[in-house]
């Protein structure tokens, strides 16, 4: 089959950003006087927006509502100043935008990090390579829910069937699959390989440039 566009997730595929995450998270931790964690632990907190990583952060007994939207709130302004202080694109990403680029190929992000801080990021780090960005603005909407992968390929008017999609966690996954794409799981990123075929991984690649052998 001859691929059309690529969609890649963000976080754990594009760029390693979870030290600025768990940065931002643990100051707000601290300000409460909560418990902080290290790097490690945030691996498991990431992929389902930013509201979820702090609910998980938290400490159980601190998991009301009102406790969550507070630390979110600050969450959200600690890290809109700090999102790219630590944060790198993976070794061999710019190669592959490079290649991918020179092919001619339709490529698009789509995360579950808020809207904003998506979009800073890619501007960032990775301009002039994407024909969207998408992070996440409706909660409803956010992966697995295959909403806005379907509606990027409607966008391209590209058929899902000729999209591969990119990601590194179990989320990733089950939205390629749920949107009828490609799923092509990375193992540089923040899950294991076994969770990855467990929900669904088409191909598992170990560097960026295996992309390339796919298409």
């Amino acid at each position: 089959m001859s691929y059309k566009a690529v969609i890649f997730d963000l976080d754990g595929t594009l760029v390693n950003s979870i030290e600025d995450i768990a940065d931002a998270m643990n100051s707000v931790l601290n300000s409460y006087d909560y418990p902080t964690h290290n790097y490690e632990a945030y691996l498991d907190f990431i992929g389902s927006g930013i509201k979820s990583l702090v609910s998980r952060a938290l400490p159980q007994a601190s998991r009301d509502e009102q406790q969550i939207k507070r630390s979110f709130a600050a969450m959200m302004d600690i890290y809109s100043s700090n999102c790219t202080n630590k944060t790198k694109p993976y070794d061999g990403i710019i190669e592959l935008l490079d290649n991918l680029k020179s092919l001619k190929l339709n490529l698009c992000v789509l995360s579950n990090k808020e809207d904003a801080f998506a979009k800073e990021v890619v501007l960032t780090l990775l301009p002039n390579y994407f024909k969207s960005v998408d992070g996440l603005t409706i909660e409803a909407h956010k992966k697995p829910n295959p909403i806005k992968a379907i509606e990027i390929s409607k966008n391209l008017g590209i058929k899902p069937e000729d999209i591969i999609y990119v990601g590194d966690t179990d989320i990733d996954m089950q939205t390629a699959n749920n949107a009828n794409m490609l799923a092509v799981g990375v193992s540089w990123g923040f899950r294991t390989k076994q969770e990855l075929i467990a929900n669904g991984a088409n191909l598992i690649i170990d560097h960026p440039l295996e992309l390339i052998d796919v298409l």
